[in-house]
C-alpha cells in the first residue's frame, strides 16, 4: 500500500501536461514521479519560451509543496 500526493501539474502546450506526484510506499523510501506526455511535444519556435516557463513553473510549485509537506511532518528530506 502507498500513499500518492499530487505536487503539481499542468499544460504546458495546447494538448501536453505533465504532472509531479509524491509516492510514499509504506515499505520503501518515498520517490517524485514526473509524468511527462507519452509523445514528444511539439510547439512552435515562437512559443517554445512559454513552454519552458510553464514546465519550469509546474516544477516550482511541486517543489514549494515538497517543502511544505516537509515542514508540516518535520521530514528530513526538507534540505536547507
Amino acid at each position: 500500500m502507498s500513499k500518492t500526493t499530487m505536487l503539481a501539474s499542468g499544460a504546458i502546450t495546447a494538448g501536453d501536461e505533465i504532472s509531479i506526484e509524491l509516492i510514499e510506499p509504506t515499505d520503501t523510501p518515498a520517490v517524485i514521479f514526473v509524468r511527462w506526455p507519452l509523445a514528444p511535444s511539439v510547439t512552435d519556435p515562437g512559443r517554445f519560451p512559454a513552454t519552458c516557463n510553464a514546465i519550469l513553473a509546474i516544477l516550482a510549485a511541486a517543489s514549494v509543496r515538497l517543502a511544505e509537506i516537509a515542514q508540516e511532518r518535520s521530514n528530513p528530506w526538507s534540505r536547507p
